[in-house]
C-alpha cells in the first residue's frame, strides 16, 4: 500500500486500523507550570464537520497516564522523535515531529514506550534525566513493552500512581543505572525491530 493510500496521523497512529492509541498533549503556554500530558485511548473521537480532529481529556475513555514538566519533555522529546522515527521508516511509514503545541498522535506500541520514559523520569533528580534516556535507549522494543504493561497493571494512573510499587522501580532501574556506550551501541546495531502489527495489543 502506498503511503499515500494511509491514513498515517503522526507517530504511525492508522484509525483506518485501530482505534487504540496514545496522545501527547502540549500547552501553548512555555511556563514551566504547563504539564505535558500524556494518555492512553482506546477509541477514537470523530470531528464534526469541518472541524479539527481533537481528543478531550475530559472523554471517559481517556486515562491519563504521566504529567511531565516541560523542561523534562524537552529532554527527552530529540531522542524519542529520532528513535520513533528510525522505527518507523523500517515500516516504510512516513516520519513526524513533536508540535511546539497541541495533540500529537502516538501508534500504541511507541506510546507504551514513551509514556515508560515518562514515568522514569517524572520525579527523578534533572541531572539524572539523559542517564534514563540512554537506558530507554538500551532496551529492545518487547522490553520496553513489557515494563509498560507490568507497571501500568499496578501504577498506571497519572497521579495515583507515582513513586508507588513497579512505577518507582522503574525510575530506579533507567536512571541511577547508567548503560555504558559499547553495551548501547551493540544493543542498537543488533535488534533492529520494527513496529509490532497495528492489529496486536
Amino acid at each position: 500500500m502506498s503511503l499515500k493510500k494511509q491514513n498515517i496521523l503522526d507517530f504511525g497512529f492508522n484509525p483506518d486500523i485501530t482505534e487504540h492509541y496514545f496522545l501527547v498533549s502540549i500547552p501553548a503556554s512555555r511556563s514551566n507550570t504547563a504539564n505535558i500530558t500524556i494518555s492512553e485511548h482506546f477509541e477514537l473521537q470523530k470531528p464534526e464537520k469541518g472541524k479539527k480532529l481533537y481528543t478531550s481529556l475530559e472523554n471517559e475513555n481517556a486515562q491519563i497516564k504521566v504529567y511531565i514538566d516541560r523542561f523534562r519533555w524537552d529532554d527527552i522529546a530529540d531522542e524519542t522523535k529520532a528513535e520513533f522515527n528510525r522505527r518507523l521508516r523500517t515500516q516504510g511509514l512516513k516520519t513526524a515531529n513533536w508540535k511546539k503545541k497541541g495533540q500529537i498522535f502516538v501508534e500504541k506500541t511507541l506510546g507504551k514506550e514513551l509514556v515508560l520514559l515518562a514515568w522514569a523520569i517524572e520525579d527523578c533528580d534533572p541531572a539524572l534525566i539523559s542517564t534514563g534516556i540512554r537506558n530507554w535507549l538500551g532496551l529492545v522494543p518487547e522490553e520496553r513493552w513489557w515494563l509498560y504493561t507490568m507497571t501500568n497493571a499496578s501504577t498506571g494512573h497519572a497521579v495515583n500512581g507515582k513513586n508507588k510499587g513497579w512505577r518507582k522501580a522503574i525510575r530506579f532501574a533507567l536512571t541511577e543505572n547508567p548503560i555504558s556506550n559499547q553495551t548501547l551501541k551493540k544493543r542498537q546495531q543488533f535488534f533492529q525491530l520494527p513496529l509490532i502489527n497495528n492489529n496486536n495489543s
